[in-house]
């Protein structure tokens, strides 16, 4: 990877199996979306595996459908998928301990033909911003506590 990418981490009190589940099960990607623009599944397998294809229903001003396959599926430690502009959503999981998880999610566009515009329209800082916002929902799907804002448990 050459430089084009922006990740936030979290551990979380959850084992790597528990999260990891949650991340492969599409159904469940509304729930965890901090951006606000994942709305639910066009179609799909209920659980991913490696090459899976699947289809979002999304909104980010107007409604439109991002396709995915899943180019990484490491059974407990990561996924990732990529769309069709070829930017990639990847977690990797850390088992901390039997109970503990570190979580890093990343954004990934070396090699979107659109990376430029990306870049000047702020698609990276506001990602980065929604992935801080989607682990914390994650962990608290997972663990079912809400940290506050500034990362304390609530």
């Amino acid at each position: 990877m050459a430089g084009r990418i922006v990740t936030a981490e979290l551990t979380i009190a959850a084992p790597a199996d528990t999260i990891f589940d949650v991340l492969a099960r599409p159904a469940l990607h509304p729930v965890l979306d901090g951006s606000g623009t994942v709305r639910g599944v066009l179609t799909g397998p209920e659980r991913l595996s490696l090459g899976a294809r699947f289809g979002m229903r999304m909104r980010l001003v107007v409604p439109y459908v991002m396709w995915n396959r899943v180019v990484a599926f490491d059974e407990g430690r990561e996924i990732a998928w990529a769309h069709l502009g070829r930017h990639i959503w990847r977690y990797r999981l850390t088992p901390e301990g039997e109970q503990l998880t570190r979580v890093v999610e990343s954004f990934e566009w070396d090699d979107a033909p659109l990376r430029l515009v990306y870049e000047m329209t702020g698609v990276p800082e506001r990602n980065a911003l929604a992935m801080r916002l989607s682990l914390a929902r994650l962990e608290a799907l997972v663990t079912g506590e809400r940290r506050a804002e500034g990362g304390q448990s609530a």
